[in-house]
């Protein structure tokens, strides 16, 4: 897709060669449908938080995805704690694990490497997240702590191999010691492979001992060390995200206590950081017993990807309660000032000075100046009467000692019923900040839905979409397909969600990213393998709205009525001051072309127009790794006539429209 300063992305495909415009024209209606915009009477403002996106670290998306470590299991931490681990059978020697005198106490696993006779070379091998990416030319750091036993080994080398067991590339780590100590060199492999082997070859008889062995792309986002994948971060970056929630979901709460979201696990010293088995690992028929959380990716790198994409942060904490999906286990009333302190501590981490204990620790991961955090999510998707307990301690607390922070409050798993209407009774009269709605819900109900806030109250809790995607099987199942249906579907919501947005304030899909070769759950805005990466039409409609996001509603109609399924149509404005442009979005989600008038009253058009279309004839139709355009970006303008300004809308399509009215 080319872009530039001057033009926004345009997304369309190709209508049918019997679809012509001409075509389209004699179709239409004698009297076309009148989208009347009231450009002098601006609304209230649209929350610059309101499209955002909300990570979790479900379907492999952190380790083997975001986050770009090519080893699995580096530290020999898992269950199993040789997985992602094999030694080869042509020399003679063993592989045990050890934890006398480990690396730290967080990690207390680690390799002994007894060869007894190395052959043309003792090999012990690891298959990465399945297989191992690398690209031709990228430069690749291999690091590992290492010691020596006695007159054991001194010196390893470390190769890259293809699927066939071609060489790709080798380097050498030598000079071990009787101590612990970090020994990094880098390759260059001279082809790519989406399936490479990582080996470590061992040419002296003796026992040598490895920890965290590690092997990372140079060319992060922002070339840090400890970086994320470049393309799925650009990919967050186009979207221009408001916010970023994390890190979930569902892996906050656990399926216990113990396993539970822990923030202060992930910062520090990656090499310090305790491993956890994921709750996705054995949560539905698609087992993954080697998911876990190295936590390479931590609070800290959450913050900073945030920072790195204009996005506000917004961490979830868990609040006592294990998923209630799974165990239900709660805290004890005595247990909760704990879980309460956790949420006061990470104010200070992210906002506070560096003289205290926890902005000190941010300075020394190499960030002095504070985060801007302003939000936080209390719980999940929590439900009942203990969860209204619960908030309500982490209420009293942080309001008392941080007004400025929001707090995120629960409606639980459903968007009504019972357990949601009682959430909302009690938010209500808690005066709480924002409610988190979710939503997995038919392609049809998104559609009935898109007036869902229109009758909201106007005062009192916000609402926060905090998880929405349109399924046409049961919630997460493999039959749920990212095709144009479902996005067609959720951007007739959206609208809604931004003619709302007095209500509402901030929205994210969900899940965010899913390894084509490792998911659990479906759909998801974003699929990648261990090389590529591609956006779902459900992507391109949140770009869409993202990057033509107005800052104040304007009052919008369909034939006088309001804007949503009025002859299968779906329409918001807004003004956006910054540009002083009326943007109007329109969603046309019937099977036939249509031709509809613009009445902007207030304000006169002038100039051409610039125009952002997203359509397929194909309801069916999916973006994949071998064709990621199929449902995909163009750009145009048009001039409109100012006396009688019409708009073409295609079958089947997303229609955003930016008119500039010479302010």
């Amino acid at each position: 897709m080319m872009r530039s300063r001057s033009l926004l992305p345009v997304l369309v495909l190709a209508a049918p060669a019997w679809l012509s415009v001409a075509a389209v024209a004699r179709q239409a209606a004698p009297a076309p449908d009148v989208i009347a915009v009231q450009a002098s009477r601006p609304g209230a403002d649209i929350a610059p938080t309101m499209f955002g996106v909300f990570f979790e670290d479900i379907n492999f998306a952190a380790d083997g995805g975001l986050y770009p470590e090519r080893i699995k299991n580096r530290s020999f931490e898992f269950d199993e704690p040789l997985a992602g681990w094999a030694r080869r059978f042509m020399s003679d020697g063993e592989l045990t694990i050890r934890s006398d005198r480990p690396l730290n106490a967080s990690n207390p696993h680690y390799l002994r490497v007894r060869v007894r006779s190395p052959g043309n070379g003792f090999v012990v091998s690891n298959t990465g997240f399945r297989g191992i990416g690398v690209q031709a030319g990228a430069e690749y750091v291999v690091s590992m702590y290492a010691r020596t036993v006695e007159a054991g080994p001194q010196a390893v080398r470390v190769t890259l191999n293809d699927e066939r067991g071609g060489l790709l590339g080798q380097a050498s780590l030598g000079g071990f010691t009787g101590s612990w100590t970090r020994y990094e060199a880098a390759i260059t492999p001279s082809a790519s492979s989406a399936r490479a082997q990582f080996q470590v070859v061992i040419d002296k008889a003796g026992d040598v001992d490895l920890d965290m062995v590690s092997l990372f792309p140079k060319d992060t986002w922002n070339n840090r060390r400890n970086g994320l994948r470049r393309d799925l971060v650009q990919l967050l970056a186009d979207l221009k995200p408001g916010f970023i929630r994390f890190p979930g979901g569902c892996i906050v709460e656990g399926r216990r206590l113990e396993l539970r979201y822990q923030w202060k696990q992930t910062v520090g010293d990656v090499a310090e950081r305790r491993a956890l088995i994921n709750r996705w690992a054995n949560e539905n028929d698609r087992v993954a017993p080697d998911y876990y959380q190295s936590f390479g990716l931590g609070f800290f790198e959450y913050f900073q990807l945030a920072e790195d994409i204009g996005a506000s942060p917004l961490p979830v904490l868990n609040c006592g309660m294990a998923c209630q999906f799974n165990s239900g286990e709660l805290a004890a009333a005595g247990q909760i000032d704990a879980y309460v302190q956790d949420a006061l501590d990470l104010i200070e981490f992210a906002n506070g000075p560096v003289s205290g204990r926890w902005g000190g620790l941010r300075a020394s991961m190499g960030h002095p100046a504070p985060f801007g955090m302003t939000m936080i999510g209390i719980g999940n998707e929590q439900w009942g009467p203990p969860y209204v307990e619960r908030y309500q301690r982490f209420a009293a607390a942080l309001k008392a000692a941080h007004p400025e922070i929001q707090l995120v409050s629960s409606a639980g798993p459903s968007p009504a019923g019972p357990l949601f209407e009682f959430l909302w009774g009690r938010m209500r009269e808690l005066k709480a900040d924002l409610v988190d709605e979710h939503y997995y819900m038919p392609p049809a109900w998104f559609l009935a839905n898109a007036a869902r806030y229109d009758t909201y109250e106007r005062s009192g809790p916000k609402v926060f979409a905090g998880e929405y995607a349109a399924h046409a099987s049961a919630p997460g199942r493999p039959g749920n397909r990212n095709n144009w249906q479902a996005a067609l579907a959720e951007a007739a919501f959206l609208t809604g969600l931004e003619r709302n947005a007095d209500v509402v304030r901030m929205a994210s899909y969900a899940p965010l990213f899913a390894h084509v070769d490792a998911w659990q759950w479906a759909p998801d805005l974003i699929w990648f393998d261990n090389l590529r990466a591609f956006g779902t039409p459900s992507y391109h409609v949140q770009k869409i709205f993202g990057t033509n996001a107005g800052t104040r509603i304007l009052p919008v109609t369909i034939n006088g009525e309001v804007a949503a399924a009025r002859h299968g149509l779906y329409a918001s404005a807004s003004l956006d001051g910054r540009t002083g442009e009326i943007v109007v979005k329109v969603v046309n989600a019937e099977a036939a072309g249509k031709i509809v008038h613009l009445a902007i009253e207030g304000a006169a058009p002038r100039g051409d127009a610039r125009m952002v279309v997203l359509a397929s004839s194909d309801l069916l139709a999916e973006n994949s790794l071998d064709e990621p355009a199929r449902v995909a970006p163009v750009e145009s303008r048009v001039m409109l006539d100012a006396s009688n300004p019409r708009l073409e809308l295609q079958p089947q399509s997303v229609t955003v429209v930016r008119l500039p009215t010479g302010r």
